[in-house]
Formats: C-alpha cells, structure tokens, sequence
C-alpha cells in the first residue's frame, strides 16, 4: 500500500509563528515605550546605529517572507498541485489584512498630521519669548527698586553694633529696632577677623537669607546662584573691614516660573524638531514598529494557506494516480482533521475500485485468453490445411505412381516447410505476448539504434527516403538495444507496407515533461496511405491484421514492450497524407542525455 507524502510544510509550525508574532508584540510594546520617551524627550530621530538595530527584525522576516513566496512562484512556474489553489486563498488572506490595516493606517497617518498641523498652528517661540521678556522685565524693575532702597536707606539700625548685641529678625526685633524696609528680605553683617576669615557679625531678616560668608569683598549687586539665592537678589556694601549683605525678596514664584518657561522653551524646541522630522519621523514608525506586524501576519497567512489546502492537494494527487492506475494510494488522515471523513471515504472508495478493477481485469483476461485462444486456434488451423493436403498429394502419388513422385516432392516439401515456418513464426510472438516481461536495466542510444535498423532497408527499398535528422545523437533510454530494434523494426516494417515501398519516414526524438516525470517522446512518421476511422480502434488488437501475410501481433508486442518500460504509444492518422506513431519513454535520474549522464 503506497502512502500520498504530505506536501512540504513550512520550517517552522503555524503554532510556533503565532508564539513569534506574540513575542514581536511584546517587544514592540517595549521598545515603542522606549522609542516615543526618548522622542519627546530629545527630539530627534535614532542614530543610523540605533536604525540599523531597530531594522533587523523587518529585515529577518522580509527573508522569510522572501523565501516563502519564491517557493510558492516555483509552484505556480512548475505547475505543481494545488498551486493556484493556494496562491488565490493567500491573495484573499492579504486582502483581508490590507483592509484591517489600512483604515488604521490612515487614521494613525491623518491624526499625527493634523497634531503637527497644530503644532505648527502655535507661534511657541512668540510666546516663549513674550514670557521671558515679561521676567526679565520684572526682574530690572525689582533691581531698580532694590537699588533705590540701597542707596535711601541706613541699615545700620537693623543690625547690632557689637558681637554681644542679639541678631534683629523680621519676627523678634530689639526694642526700638525698626522692621525692615518692604521688598527686603534680609540684612547681613560680615566681619573680618584678625586671622583674615570673615564671619557674620549681626543678621536681620528671614533665616532663608543668611549666608555662611559674604559672596563679594566690594560693593556692588551680587550675581544669582540657585539654589542659594533662590527668591532672592543680593547686594554687598564694603566699608572698610565689614561687608554688608542686603537681600531682596522676588517673590517664591518667580525661579519657578523662570524655570518654568525654561522647561517649556525646551519642550517647544523639541515639538519644533519633531515638525522638521516628521515625514522621518512616521517612515520610521511604521517601518519599525507597524511593517513587521504585517510581514508576520502574511507570513502566517501563508503557513495557514499550507495548512487548509494540504489535505486537498493529497486528495488531489491521490486522485490523480488513481486516475492513471495506481489503486494502492492510500492518505494518511491526521489528527482532528475536518477532511479527516471525506479522505476516509476516499481510501475505502479507492479500495472498492481496486478489487472491482482487478475483478473486472480477472474477466477481461480470461475473455482475452479465450478470443486469443479461438484466434490462435484459426490461425494455425490454417496453415494445417496446405501441409496436409500437400502431404497427401505425395503420398497418393506415392501409392498410385512411384516413380513420378519427385515430380511433386519439392512442390510440396517447400509449401510443408513454408507453411510450418509460418506456424513457427505465429508461435514465437504468441509467446512474446503472453510469457512476462521484466523491463531491461541497460542504457540504449536511440538514434544509433534507428540507423542500424533503417540501413538495410535503405539497400532493400530504394524508393523509401529515411530521415533521422531530428534524432538527437545524445539521447538514451532505458531499454535493451533487443527491445528498441523490436520497435523500431515493427513501425518501419509498417511504414514501408503502408508506402508500398515509395516515400519518406522520418524519425524524430524531443524532451517532453508530464506530471513532473521527464519523457523522450520518439515519432515515426510516413507518407503511406493512413489509417481509417474504421481500423483505427483495431490497431493494436491481437491478431488483426490488413495484410495478406500478417499475424496482427507486431503493434500488440510493440505496445507491451512499451507499456513494460513504462511509456505510451499512440499514434495520429490521415487517410491518404500518412501516419505518425508516438512513443513516449520515461527518462529517470541518471539517464536522458550524454551531459545527464
């Protein structure tokens, strides 16, 4: 019992892409999250680097894509089963996932371009710049007001005369210490001692102002350092061996709303660059995280498409050797397989046809037997009568006039001998029909053989013109050069017949393919009277013959020779324009030309 081989799967199983495509998933989640922070953090696009990392996976599954579809087009280029069957449900798989994707697609594409469209709407640097300009006014008029009240004000009563005097806050003063003049946070009074290190002497204020040393040993507007002076403008008075530190409050707010619209310059400045960017920007989204999805969803549409149309295309090929013969064929059904009933009832059909074929062979042998049995009978019978008449013809003139007997001895022996010839003639291709044949393991040169057989009937027929131009000299098959000169000498004897010894026959070799086995396909054509509809459907019954001296089982003994090896011979007839009979024989591995060899 032969088993149909399932077509070839896919190296990895519909089951494992889907884990794959799950994976691809989870790390284009990750990375996106990577991707789109770093974006707006930035503003700018990867490095070639980074593209480089990033368009590996797209690149790897484009390969498998690549490898996938060149299989299928070897398919469709080769004609091989169920090729078209798969290439249509692949094309309705990406129809399907083109018109899933594409509405998202467009929605995703139109909804970034209007928010760049937006973006692009909002003068963020007028803004920006409107902001700052409004904190750097802010800022000059504080320092003008504070530098007014530097130069109106004594502050010496806001700080104690001597190191033993307590420091005057805004909270706790001395009595009849003054509060400090509004805006002014705090007043500081530094010292130098005699090992030349400065220390604070006398302090008023908030303690938000106090500093640990004098930031300038000369007068003047002490420039800002966050966090130190945060809130804060500072301002050092030098007289002789002190320095004063007089500090304005600017309010809480105002760093942090500098800081603010530092922080928001920035996140303008990044929006800016991603409006340059941005045809960059989504070639690179959908390349890295969009394209890889739809590579991998179409190629597990085509690891699908393998898996739905491989247990039609075992049908199909079971089907079709059934067709050509081969009732053995049995498919193997797999596990859970929805067909699982129909291929079921395909084998037991295929098992029913087997026994009703070899039934129906059994009857149409024993008919055929018989026919050839009763044919065979006549045709010997036949020859019985002329040698049994010539044999008492001698021996009535032996009994009635001895010494004329050798008048009609040799008559008569030759019409025996001719006769038994003939019978012996008749048995030798019986038995070549009937008695098994095993085809032949030797290679033979057809066109050497054609010409070693057409040569002497070149020298016997003058009149017949024989042309094996056509004959590649380098084509063998596999044949014994006994069974190819039994061909070949059966047609050309034919051939001839057929012309009446004038006309022409040409022999002819191609290369022919069918149902990926290879063949040499060998013609034989004549220019002799043809064949009728008539005899057509008798050329290659035992026994029928339209010649005087026929035996009718030439073509029956070239078709089993043929049929043996493995090959099909048919022919194509014109009355009055001639005839042409076809061989095909197969060329296996290994054999067919010289270069195959």
């Amino acid at each position: 019992m032969k088993t149909v081989s399932h077509p070839k799967q896919s190296v990895i199983s519909v089951r494992g892409l889907v884990l794959i495509y799950f994976l691809l998933c989870i790390l284009t989640v990750f990375f996106s999250r990577s991707f789109f922070s770093e974006t707006l953090r930035d503003g700018s696009i990867p490095s070639p680097l980074n593209l480089v990392v990033f368009f590996t996976i797209p690149a790897v599954l484009l390969v498998f894509l690549a490898v996938s579809v060149a299989s299928l087009v070897r398919d469709l280029v080769t004609q091989r089963t169920g090729s078209k069957f798969k290439a249509r449900l692949l094309a309705y798989f990406i129809t399907v996932v083109v018109f899933a994707a594409a509405p998202v697609t467009l929605v995703t594409n139109l909804g970034v371009g209007e928010m760049i469209r937006f973006w692009r709407s909002i003068d963020s640097g007028a803004a920006m710049g409107a902001a700052e300009s409004f904190a750097v006014e802010n800022y000059s008029l504080h320092s003008e007001r504070f530098e007014t009240i530097i130069r109106g004000a004594d502050f010496s009563p806001y700080l104690a005369p001597d190191e033993t005097a307590p420091a005057a806050t805004g909270e706790e003063r001395p009595a009849g210490v003054p509060p400090l003049p509004p805006g002014i946070a705090a007043a500081e009074e530094f010292r130098e001692d005699e090992d030349g290190a400065w220390r604070s002497r006398a302090f008023a204020g908030e303690e938000s102002g106090r500093l640990a040393a004098p930031p300038l040993l000369y007068s003047g507007f002490v420039p800002r350092e966050l966090p130190r002076d945060r809130g804060l403008i500072r301002y050092a008075i030098r007289d002789t061996d002190t320095v004063r530190v007089i500090s304005y409050s600017l309010g809480e707010d105002f760093d942090r709303g500098m800081e603010a619209i530092q922080n928001e310059k920035v996140h303008f400045e990044i929006i800016d660059s991603l409006r340059v960017n941005y045809r960059r920007f989504m070639i690179f989204f959908y390349g890295v995280f969009f394209f890889p999805s739809l590579l991998m969803t179409i190629i597990i549409a085509i690891s699908f498409t393998r898996r739905v149309t491989a247990p039609i295309v075992e049908l199909t090929e079971a089907t079709r050797r059934v067709a050509e013969g081969d009732f053995s064929i049995q498919i193997l059904a797999r596990r859970g397989d929805e067909l699982g009933l129909l291929i079921r009832s395909f084998n037991s059909m295929v098992q029913d046809l087997k026994k009703s074929r070899e039934a129906l062979f059994k009857a149409e042998k024993i008919t055929i037997w018989q026919n050839m049995a009763q044919q065979l009978a006549h045709e010997i019978k036949n020859p019985l009568t002329p040698i049994k008449l010539s044999a008492e013809r001698v021996l009535r003139r032996w009994r009635d006039d001895p010494g004329r007997t050798g008048e009609i001895l040799e008559s008569s022996m030759l019409a025996i001998i001719q006769e038994t010839e003939g019978l012996s003639t008749l048995l030798t291709e019986f038995r070549t029909l009937s008695k098994p044949m095993e085809p032949s393991g030797s290679w033979t040169r057809l066109r050497e053989a054609a010409e070693a057989i057409t040569a002497p009937y070149t020298v016997s027929y003058p009149g017949v013109r024989f042309d094996t131009e056509y004959m590649d000299g380098g084509i063998l098959v596999k044949m014994d050069q006994h069974r190819v000169s039994q061909v070949l000498t059966n047609l050309v004897i034919n051939a001839i017949d057929a012309m009446n010894g004038e006309g022409s026959i040409e022999l002819r070799t191609d290369l022919v393919k069918k149902h990926e086995t290879r063949y040499c396909r060998l013609s034989v054509k004549d220019t002799g009277k043809g064949i009728s509809a008539e005899e057509g459907p008798l050329v290659f019954t035992p026994y029928y013959t339209t010649k005087e001296s026929g035996t009718g089982l030439g073509l029956p003994i070239v078709e089993r020779i043929i049929g043996d090896h493995g090959g099909a011979i048919w022919f194509d007839s014109r009355e009055g324009t001639g005839t042409t009979f076809f061989i095909d024989l197969p060329i296996e591995e290994g054999g067919g030309t010289d270069s195959e060899q």
